[in-house]
């Protein structure tokens, strides 16, 4: 998302920032990915690892205004509706594992840690 949004902010202000309509996410910190990847890389095949999301399921649009809150920038959002199955199934939800949070970072928690970094 911090990619996604730092390259749209490259649009001149004060064209708000395009984000697909409805899309929501369950971002999940690459060190918790990165983590389970290595659990099943060190043991016996086993098939098919079970899926793993975020501790919580928000907009595209929230998480960008979040961002740019976090940021120190002020940019308005549109929320653009898109075409095709992929983006219809996107909202849907197909994506997200609600069922399979075991994530614990939270994109607020990526942000604080983020600013803290960088002051």
């Amino acid at each position: 998302m911090a990619m996604l949004v730092d390259a749209l902010a490259k649009v001149p202000a004060p064209l708000p920032l395009p984000l697909p309509k409805g899309v929501r996410v369950q971002p999940v910190a690459v060190e918790e990915v990165a983590a389970r990847l290595a659990e099943p890389a060190a043991a016996e095949p086993a098939g098919r690892v079970p899926d793993m999301g975020g501790p919580e399921i928000r907009t595209l649009a929230d998480l960008g205004r979040s961002y740019l809150a976090a940021t120190g920038r002020r940019r308005r959002i549109l929320a653009v509706p898109l075409a095709g199955k992929a983006y219809r199934a996107f909202v849907r939800g197909g994506h997200l594992a609600p069922g399979r949070a075991v994530g614990r970072r939270t994109f607020a928690d990526f942000l604080a840690e983020r600013a803290a970094r960088t002051s």
